[in-house]
């Protein structure tokens, strides 16, 4: 069986609208530097497609490996708590299909790094 990747770049989501424009900006900007690679966006709350759902279409496509990428600045309960515990429930959803689940963003020391040199322009 081949191999295919998925990216779920996971948000917390906000009733406003306009909040989830960054996080499908990044969405983007993968797609347009690796078009054959899917991408979807995710949100914990408030908004929609939640991660299961996500993570179904994903499945759905043929993908077998899918990376979630938690798109916060720091490790609050959400990262800690809530992400575990729904990517069991992925893994127990989706037998055949390998979930990672990467580190919060704010936590990767490049990350820490840009914010750093924006704060300094």
């Amino acid at each position: 069986m081949t191999r295919r990747k998925g990216i779920i770049l996971c948000g917390h989501g906000s009733r406003d609208p306009l909040w989830r424009q960054p996080i499908e900006a990044v969405a983007a900007r993968l797609v347009a530097a690796h078009p054959a690679l899917p991408v979807l966006c995710a949100y914990l709350e408030l908004q929609q497609p939640d991660l299961s759902s996500a993570a179904a279409e994903l499945v759905t496509a043929g993908i077998s490996h899918v990376t979630i990428v938690p798109m916060f600045l720091g490790t609050g309960k959400h990262a800690r708590e809530d992400l575990p515990l729904q990517l069991e429930r992925l893994r127990q959803a989706h037998g055949g299909v390998q979930f990672k689940l990467q580190m919060s963003v704010g936590e990767n020391p490049r990350v820490l790094d840009l914010l750093a040199e924006i704060a300094l322009e």
